[in-house]
């Protein structure tokens, strides 16, 4: 039997930083929600790393990357959508440890 992998949703203020995968910051219940126009969702995988960010604006999703992880849990595949253009960006090893 194959078991469906666990996923887990939470919902951020904002982000920090500039590499990839981007790292959420000031985690905010899905209550808040009703108080705030821009929000980030993030879905997580067991090992608590993110495979979905979107940044939601007014009920809208304004951009979204999807992550993919290796075997070690390196960072080996990101799919940017921005305005409906898509870019992907693959790492070598040592491109997602610096």
């Amino acid at each position: 039997m194959n078991q469906e992998p666990q996923t887990e949703y939470r919902y951020f203020v904002s982000y920090s930083g500039v590499k990839l995968p981007l790292r959420l910051v000031n985690e905010i219940s899905e209550a808040d929600l009703n108080n705030r126009n821009t929000y980030y969702l993030g879905c997580f995988d067991a090992q608590d790393r993110m495979l979905l960010c979107r940044k939601i604006v007014y009920g809208e999703v304004e951009s979204e990357h999807q992550y993919q992880y290796d075997e070690n849990g390196a960072l080996k595949h990101a799919q940017i959508t921005e305005d409906d253009e898509v870019r992907e960006i693959y790492f070598k090893m040592s491109d997602a440890s610096t």
